[in-house]
């Protein structure tokens, strides 16, 4: 699936950020700007092509825990056998500010980190 751009209000350094929504397991709005997907696809080339696996983490996730470190983020996990890094999990880092949620960064990994857990699919 290919995610489609919209040209968004939001304005910093004179630039016009282009973003997509995507709806998480508790029908929220979750933006997604291009900013933020080309940081994921630069700092972990692993995630190139992954949007379908985000869209489907935010909405379908194994488990959401909340971050140890920052009481605003939300981590969504959901176990892929098959991913461009074998089998694990793809974490969605969401930050939560009452009024704006949206991603910071995705990428696989190993294990589903510590702490409480905010979501369980048991």
């Amino acid at each position: 699936m290919q995610l489609i751009w919209e040209v968004s209000p939001i304005i910093q350094k004179d630039y016009y950020y282009k973003m997509k929504w995507l709806i998480d397991i508790y029908g929220r709005n979750i933006r997604l700007t291009d900013e933020r997907f080309a940081h994921i696809e630069d700092d972990h080339p692993e995630m190139i092509g992954q949007a379908e696996k985000i869209m489907e983490t935010l909405l379908q996730p194994d488990i959401i825990i909340k971050s140890k470190t920052d009481s605003e983020v939300e981590l969504f996990y959901r176990y892929y056998l098959i991913t461009p890094v074998s089998e694990k999990y793809m974490c969605i880092v969401v930050k939560n500010r009452r009024d704006d949620i949206f991603i910071i960064t995705a990428y696989f990994t190993d294990t589903v980190k510590k702490g409480e857990v905010l979501w369980d699919k048991k």
